[in-house]
């Protein structure tokens, strides 16, 4: 008979303790702040391109420019892009409205520059078309048509006002004509930075559209959490009373005449006592988790307690042949006994006992400021479609309701104190799961105090 493949079950204990809180925020989209520095270098590639095309054509070919004009709107430009330097340099929201905005100043100061060497005849008047291209893939409409309408009025406006450089157009002379030669390095100039700049700012795109579908994905994993933990509150409450009951009743079987004289009836009574305890143990963690705390306040504790205390407890609750618990840190700070953590761990130590009854490893290291806890089992090892979806709910190749649900749960809690799970398969067999936490997370700071 084939051995069932490790799957992660859901734990009663950890029912709720997705419910901690949500992320403490969603990563920053940093698209539009990409965008504006990439705008940026191809501002600085124009300047460097107008000084160097400008000295070419004014000592070069011998055209008369009227140069300080021009390196006066060269130093507009500049100054401009020293300032968007300096706003967008790491970090801050970029609207719509701000790359528009900077569309607007490279389509005014081209057109500027083009009317002052030469008007329409000059051969880089196709320079708009490069900045309707990025106004296309940067902005949202109608701000895109705003940027098209000012570049088509700028080419209206070179048409109509005379330009005080006059230059000699006649394509019929092929490459010895100036205007062709212009022309040609403007097509390689825009078709280059097309290939450069339009593919980035496509694989900034590419990149914020993954993020945002991680974003939803993870927006309805908290939602089903949220579900889960509203519907363990409530059969937490219900379940309160019943086993109060029972407790009752078991306590009074236990002094009757007919189960005192009989050893083996008080022991099975001494049991289901032991295990009720245990249910309402297991509701209170519950409620506790979802934010009924009964007023109980944090507990303050040491590493090296919580994880012995947390061990003894499992290790005596559980039916296990061998258990080998080791404590690897050297340090052990004082921490706040955090309750998420332990289900999560719990959760982790039912679902290896399950696979592998007689043996589970069970290491708790501390390495460069963070947490690592690692259980190892004996077992069938995970399923690769498992490994492959890790984390996601009903995530379980057993044919078993709520399957999937204790991995999916501990994956969550990892992340809400911003760790993260892993797992494996070990190359003896078996396999490994590892929760690596931030020691900030659960340590607490400490303080000094004037005496």
């Amino acid at each position: 008979m084939q051995a069932p493949s490790r799957t992660a079950e859901p734990s009663d204990e950890l029912a709720i303790a997705g419910l901690r809180g949500l992320p403490e925020a969603w990563p920053q989209d940093r698209t539009g702040l990409r965008n504006m520095q990439q705008l940026i270098q191809l501002r600085w590639i124009a300047v460097v391109g107008q000084v160097v095309t400008i000295l070419v054509v004014h000592y070069g070919i011998g055209i008369d420019l009227p140069l300080p004009a021009m390196f006066a709107v060269l130093g507009t430009l500049v100054a401009f892009n020293l300032a968007s330097q300096l706003r967008w340099w790491r970090d801050g929201p970029v609207s719509n409205a701000a790359l528009l905005i900077a569309l607007m100043v490279d389509v005014v100061t081209l057109a500027v520059q083009l009317h002052l060497s030469g008007g329409i005849a000059n051969p880089f008047v196709f320079l708009f078309l490069l900045q309707v291209a990025l106004g296309t893939v940067l902005l949202r409409p109608p701000a895109s048509w705003v940027l098209a309408l000012a570049t088509v009025l700028c080419v209206v406006g070179l048409i109509a006002v005379p330009a005080p450089v006059h230059i000699d157009v006649d394509p019929a002379r092929g490459f010895a004509d100036h205007y062709v030669q212009g022309l040609l390095i403007c097509f390689v100039l825009v078709v280059s930075l097309f290939v450069v700049f339009i593919a980035r700012i496509a694989r900034i795109l590419s990149d914020r559209d993954a993020r945002l579908a991680e974003l939803r994905q993870r927006a309805a994993e908290e939602e089903h959490i949220v579900r889960m933990g509203l519907l363990a509150s409530g059969a937490a409450h219900e379940l309160g009373t019943p086993l109060s009951t029972l407790s009752v009743i078991l306590g009074d079987w236990h002094h009757l005449p007919t189960f005192a004289s009989d050893p083996e009836l008080s022991q099975d009574v001494s049991e289901m006592q032991a295990q009720v305890m245990r249910c309402k143990s297991i509701v209170t963690n519950i409620l506790l988790s979802a934010g009924e705390t009964r007023g109980e306040a944090p507990v303050e504790t040491c590493l090296h307690d919580l994880f012995d205390d947390l061990a003894d407890e499992w290790r005596t609750s559980r039916s296990v042949g061998h258990f080998h618990y080791r404590m690897k840190c050297a340090e052990n700070p004082r921490i706040v006994s955090d309750a998420g953590l332990r289900q999560m761990v719990f959760n982790v130590l039912d679902n290896a006992v399950e696979v592998s009854p007689d043996w589970v490893a069970f290491d708790v290291d501390c390495r460069d400021g963070a947490l690592r806890i690692e259980v190892a089992d004996a077992g069938p090892g995970f399923a690769p479609e498992v490994l492959e979806r890790l984390g996601a709910p009903y995530n379980s190749t057993k044919a078993r309701p709520g399957g999937g649900l204790g991995l999916f749960l501990s994956v969550n809690v990892a992340r809400t104190l911003g760790g993260r799970l892993s797992a494996q398969n070990r190359p003896q067999g078996g396999a490994l799961v590892t929760v690596t936490l931030p020691m900030s997370a659960i340590a607490i700071e400490e303080r000094d105090h004037d005496d």
